[in-house]
């Protein structure tokens, strides 16, 4: 048996050319994804997790980027998501847990879920 050839090599991966980029008018700066496509390997996730970050380190999101904000109206428990799901999901299991109230917001609009 023959050792394994070294002619066949993974072929070079072709560079995306159609990176996400976020802006910010507060900072005054635009970055494209790629280190988190490349490297963190985030994918879909990408833009979000930059968001998320990027208030975490600015204390404001991105342009274009509206959180839904669960906030209790009873207790300083409150949380802030990229999307409807996981907010309504965390409003529902406060409420199931601690009977009080959530309020959910979202681009000025509001709701409110009790204990069931």
């Amino acid at each position: 048996m023959s050792p394994p050839s070294d002619d066949f090599q993974t072929p070079p991966r072709d560079p995306v050319d159609d990176v996400p980029t976020v802006t910010c008018s507060r900072c005054n700066r635009e970055w494209d994804l790629t280190y988190e496509l490349d490297e963190l390997k985030l994918g879909n996730q990408s833009v979000e997790q930059f968001a998320l970050d990027h208030h975490r380190h600015t204390g404001h999101f991105p342009d274009d980027v509206t959180p839904w904000v669960a906030s209790c109206r009873q207790c300083p428990d409150g949380e802030q998501f990229l999307s409807e799901s996981p907010a309504r999901r965390w409003a529902r299991t406060h409420t199931r847990h601690t009977t009080h109230e959530v309020s959910l917001e979202h681009a000025g609009e509001s709701t409110v879920l009790d204990a069931e």
